[in-house]
């Protein structure tokens, strides 16, 4: 506030605090610095007023202190103009949840989607909030509605925005332009910082955790996970939310009308980076090594990252498929790929890290062993042959 007017409203605030007057400055520079401060390190009233006594000699009471500071916090707050939302638009942002994935408890991602005039949800749960996982959720989302909104509103995340330019001008991310030229919706963007800006998705993801998420959710797979969001979204269709009398699913029609239509094919939701083939004909993606027949060693390939797998290219050829690994460090193989090479260097057969967890069945063994046996060098480079 103008500082001519913050004289003034103290001046009548000490005529009538008589014993607090003189520290209303004090109290509005602590509440001036808890701005800045961990919201859990912030001021109480009662703390304010302690440190009035002890370090001003402040005499009066705690009700007066806790007085000004309800008003003075009051005059602080932002206060919103009340929106209204019309249809065919959607929200989207990301939430986090602790689950119970095969066993293993682990923090989940989820994607959230909210049609703010009739508030219909969609939420699918990811291992990690990636580019693929953004993407996927956008193409799951409009098959789950049928079609997709005239736009999107979304925070600044890093996925969709590379950067914000000085006069607020963002420039998307590559996968997010081909996602938004896919679908061909507006993209809009809230202000930094300002999560009230979408406040629809924002309650949604509180929603999701505290109803979806709670009690923690227990599942074999992440795909069996999403099978239980996806019916508690169809069946959130038929409750009413807010003041509304007709149901979610009865106001959704109207967002159905106005939005257009799915294109003939989905997106291909996946991160596409270009990489090298190493020496040991691995190739890094994430944090993680993938395997590629050693027949590519050296050759420059695209790596596609999806939220299940990952599909490696040469030269618009598919050379290899794996399951996606999300920790780091893990190296992810295909016996197959080393065959070749190891029948050329038969030595490395007991030490290839590649074959090390290799089931193969007995036999194998047994062969293997008559071979060496009999053959010596020659048995082994049979023995790696035969295993092909």
């Amino acid at each position: 506030m103008p500082v001519l007017v913050a004289a003034r409203l103290h001046a009548n605030e000490a005529g009538e605090k008589p014993k607090l007057g003189a520290l209303l400055p004090v109290i509005d520079a602590i509440l001036e610095a808890d701005g800045t401060a961990p919201s859990k390190q912030r001021h109480s009233a009662k703390r304010i007023f302690e440190r009035l006594r002890d370090e001003h000699g402040y005499a009066g009471g705690v009700t007066v202190v806790r007085d000004y500071v309800r008003v003075a916090r009051a005059k602080g707050r932002e206060t919103f103009v009340p929106l209204a939302h019309p249809p065919g638009h959607a929200q989207v942002d990301f939430g986090e949840a602790i689950g119970v994935i095969g066993g293993v408890g682990q923090k989940i991602h989820f994607f959230c989607m909210d049609v703010p005039k009739s508030d219909a949800p969609f939420v699918k749960a990811y291992p990690a909030e990636t580019t693929e996982a953004f993407l996927d959720g956008h193409v799951s989302a409009f098959a789950f509605f049928g079609g997709v909104p005239l736009s999107v509103l979304y925070d600044n995340t890093t996925i969709a925005v590379a950067k914000i330019c000085g006069d607020g001008r963002r420039e998307r991310t590559r996968a997010f332009t081909e996602l938004q030229s896919h679908y061909l919706f507006r993209d809009r963007f809230g202000r930094p910082g300002k999560g009230n800006d979408k406040g629809k998705v924002e309650g949604l993801v509180k929603y999701a955790r505290s109803n979806f998420m709670t009690p923690i959710p227990q599942a074999a797979s992440y795909d069996d996970l999403n099978v239980m969001l996806e019916e508690r979204c169809r069946r959130r269709q038929g409750e009413r939310a807010g003041r509304h009398s007709e149901t979610i699913g009865e106001r959704l029609v109207a967002d159905l009308e106005s939005f257009r239509d799915l294109p003939a094919v989905p997106l291909e939701a996946c991160e596409k980076r270009a990489a090298r083939v190493s020496s040991t004909a691995l190739v890094r993606y994430r944090c993680n090594d993938y395997s590629v027949p050693t027949a590519y060693g050296f050759r420059d390939v695209v790596v596609k990252g999806f939220v299940d797998e990952v599909v490696i290219l040469c030269a618009g050829e598919q050379i290899a498929r794996h399951r996606r690994a999300y920790g780091t460090g893990t190296f992810v193989f295909e016996p197959l790929h080393y065959l070749a090479l190891i029948e050329t260097k038969p030595n490395a057969l007991d030490q290839a890290a590649a074959l090390k967890d290799w089931d193969l069945p007995e036999a194998f063994q047994h062969l293997r062993h008559l071979l060496e046996a009999r053959m010596g060098n020659r048995g082994r480079r049979s023995s790696s042959r035969s295993c092909g």
